[in-house]
């Protein structure tokens, strides 16, 4: 394998590809980058056997590039992305040398790095999925972002640490849960599909890095993997086994008390009274009547804090809910919405929080009993 090729762009693929190598990984190969020149076209894959990567790097106007000797080699991932990007030229040679010695450099730099014989990588199968659709890109990383930090960061229940994407003919419904909060955002889809399946989180955070600016996106998906075709790149993820929970029975329907407030004022509100956190608890308490609503907060070893918000409006009998205020805050951040609306069942029931103008997605959160 011989061939010289435009630096930056191949540092983008390099890095873009890193992003699904593990350098703990127990498969030497599974450290490295496999990197592929044939006809014309440089193939990048990465993997850590549950996340794989694979992206091209075609010669066009913006990038040169000139294959001398067709091959492929598996390069440790650290070393090869800190070369390219350190080595301060516009055209970057790759060569192997001998057997899997592999030599990277430009005009004036020249290093040599043990790579990986590249039929050691393991087989990986990109071949599409059965069941595919397009989706707009902006709207797929808008509904990762207001979904996605809900899921569960403890692999005591697995299949909470993903998002389960649910679609019914021409709903697709994306749900996360970590048992004490959910967030639900529902988006239409033009195709007449049926599929319920659980990705990973890390990987919806990959898709999400990995969309640019009116990249064309295609989701495909099966019982056992979930490809996201994003412009020259292929993201590809196992599935989380295991049954989702039931979470719509979990969601209220009937509700007694509703709050319209400011999403920018709620949030200051809550920011201010979870200054008096102990041991990283910020538990918050929300009073409300039809003369005043008032967020507050106490700690027996702090102190406490007090403020009303003005510009609320509230509906109902007199309510106070305690609640976790960085919960709170994660929820409004999600809702692209000027004005949110709080609907209340109950001050020991899960309140809902949504946005005036995006009825889309939904924001679920438990409240806690507390006895100050």
């Amino acid at each position: 394998m011989n061939f010289k090729v435009s630096r930056v762009p191949l540092l983008n693929e390099l890095l873009k590809v890193s992003r699904a190598v593990s350098p703990k990984s127990p498969v030497p190969t599974l450290t490295g980058i496999k990197i592929e020149a044939k006809d014309d076209t440089l193939y990048f894959t990465g993997s850590d056997s549950d996340i794989s990567i694979h992206s091209y790097l075609k010669k066009d106007e913006k990038v040169k590039l000139e294959i001398i000797e067709e091959g492929a080699i598996i390069l440790g991932a650290k070393y090869i992305c800190e070369i390219v990007r350190k080595i301060d030229d516009e055209l970057i040679t790759i060569e192997i040398v001998d057997g899997a010695l592999t030599r990277i450099c430009g005009e004036t730099s020249d290093f040599k790095i043990n790579g990986f014989a590249a039929h050691d990588y393991p087989m990986i199968d990109f071949g599409k999925p059965e069941q595919s659709f397009n989706i707009d890109s902006d709207l797929l990383k808008l509904t990762i972002s207001q979904t996605i930090f809900a899921t569960s960061d403890k692999e005591t229940r697995p299949v909470l640490t993903g998002v389960n994407v649910k679609c019914d003919k021409n709903l697709i419904y994306f749900v996360a849960t970590d048992s004490y909060r959910l967030a639900k955002k529902t988006i239409e889809n033009k195709d007449n599909l049926s599929f319920a399946v659980t990705i990973p989180a890390k990987t919806l955070n990959e898709v999400s890095k990995t969309i640019d600016d009116n990249d064309t996106l295609e989701m495909a998906v099966n019982d056992k993997k979930i490809q996201f075709v994003i412009g020259n790149t292929i993201i590809q993820s196992r599935l989380i086994e295991g049954a989702y929970p039931e979470t719509s029975r979990l969601i209220p329907t009937n509700f007694d008390y509703e709050l319209t407030v400011n999403a920018h004022d709620l949030l200051s509100a809550i920011d201010r009274a979870s200054l008096m956190k102990n041991d990283g608890i910020n538990i918050v308490k929300l009073s409300m009547s039809a003369d005043k609503v008032e967020i507050s907060s106490k700690s027996q070893e702090v102190g406490s804090a007090n403020e009303i918000l003005n510009e609320a409006s509230f509906n109902g009998n007199r309510l106070d809910i305690s609640f976790s205020g960085k919960y709170a805050c994660d929820a409004i951040r999600a809702i692209s919405s000027d004005i949110i609306k709080i609907s209340f069942s109950g001050d020991m029931k899960p309140f809902i929080i949504k946005g005036l103008e995006e009825e889309s997605c939904l924001q679920l959160i438990l409240p806690v009993r507390t006895y100050n």
